[in-house]
């Protein structure tokens, strides 16, 4: 009989980052979903080392002093030590620390392969603002946050995947779920792949562009600035700057409050990743019969996707070209009058409430991307964890779209 414990097949999920990024809170969420066992280095060791008198470190605390380095080696000593154990008998894992050694490659990382070995660990690396980080240690008010010496690492010296702390426990999950090759089942009774069409239509944010962490971080600091909150703009999600901005502000500072979120969005478009899949799908799209529909503004889109590594399409509908932005219909409507094709036989892929509304408004047939919100706020025709679940062939009706795996 099937324990709950037991996962689907051997695997070990590292979850590394530094205090107040997230880490454990992710862990704990990986492990319930892929039921493994749950092994935090501060559960394993943290209790005995607390419980110890002060004068044992000096009349210090045990994460500072010339003991400190002694006391790491032996907390993930105790950490390799219980993973060990656990991986031999239930065959899977995920370990939570900061593994900031670990990261950096060498023996450490090695001493860590072996402890679970022969299963490869698979290694999420949680990473964020400085600010945010800081801000939530001091929110936690842990007394342990006091004596921490914070070691950094510029960038991971192995292969990780990394997971932006910036996001929802609830977007990390998604990423972290098909990291580690959890996927979400493809339904292949949908419509989508029963009948064809002649153009695919993009939304950009999300779905092209994996810029959700960036989109939350600029909305997070104008929040922060202007005092409004964070919890409006989550409601909102996919619709455009000047719509958000008008909600949440007087007359007299939308204009400031429209220029500055640009201005913080395009600040944070340096190396954004390309949604999973997304680039070998748009690039296999003839560019007559595919189209890039968004919220923001042209300089913005076109920052965003230029970041990604994509090329700018020959039909490209941004706020800048039409009077009402999603969820009306008007932004799909116009990339399909300027393909020259019925709306109809448009497919539309969109991540978020408003693009899908809009998408149905127009008549489109519509995919849903998940990762950005919840499963049950995209009513869309065809659910995807990923781009990489679909492929498209032009057949002599239109584009065709096939299931991959």
């Amino acid at each position: 009989m099937s324990q709950p414990c037991q996962p689907f097949e051997h695997r070990v999920v590292v979850v590394a980052g530094v205090a107040g990024s997230g880490k454990s809170t992710l862990g704990r969420a990986l492990a319930a979903d892929l039921r493994l066992p749950l092994i935090d280095l501060d559960a394993v060791t943290t209790p005995l080392l607390d419980a110890l008198d002060s004068e044992t470190w000096g009349g210090g605390h045990w994460l500072r002093g010339a003991h400190a380095s002694a006391i790491r080696e032996g907390r993930y000593a105790a950490l390799r030590a219980v993973a060990a154990d656990v991986v031999a008998t239930t065959g899977g894992a995920v370990l939570v620390a900061p593994f900031t050694r670990e990261l950096e490659g060498g023996a450490e990382w090695e001493l860590l392969q072996a402890a679970v070995a022969p299963v490869v660990p698979r290694v999420l690396h949680l990473h964020g603002d400085p600010g945010l980080l800081a801000s939530r240690r001091a929110m936690r008010g842990s007394p342990r946050d006091d004596h921490r010496i914070e070691e950094r690492l510029r960038s991971p010296s192995i292969p990780v995947v990394s997971v932006d702390a910036d996001l929802s426990p609830a977007q990390q999950l998604v990423r972290a779920r098909c990291a580690v090759g959890m996927r979400t089942p493809i339904d292949r009774a949908s419509a989508v792949f029963s009948r064809s069409f002649d153009a695919v239509l993009f939304d950009l944010d999300g779905t092209l562009v994996d810029s959700t962490a960036s989109v939350i971080r600029a909305w997070r600091r104008f929040a922060e600035h202007y005092g409004v909150s964070m919890e409006a703009l989550h409601a909102t999600h996919g619709q455009p700057a000047h719509t958000l901005v008008t909600r949440l502000l007087p007359p007299e500072l939308r204009a400031e409050g429209v220029a500055r979120v640009l201005d913080l969005e395009l600040a944070d478009t340096v190396e954004l990743p390309g949604v999973l899949g997304a680039r070998e799908l748009y690039d296999g799209i003839p560019p007559e019969r595919r189209a890039v529909v968004t919220s923001g503004t042209r300089r913005l889109a076109t920052a965003r996707l230029r970041a990604a590594g994509f090329d700018a399409p020959d039909v490209f509908v941004t706020a800048d070209d039409v009077s009402n932005g999603k969820p009306d219909p008007e932004p799909f409507l116009t990339a399909a009058d300027r393909l020259g094709i019925d709306p109809a036989r448009c497919l539309v892929v969109e991540d978020a409430p408003a693009g899908i509304l809009a998408a149905r408004a127009a008549g489109c047939t519509v995919i849903g991307l998940t990762g950005t919100v919840a499963d049950s706020e995209l009513p869309a025709d065809l659910l995807l964890d990923g781009l990489d679940r679909i492929t498209t062939t032009l057949a002599a009706d239109g584009l065709r779209v096939q299931a991959v795996g």
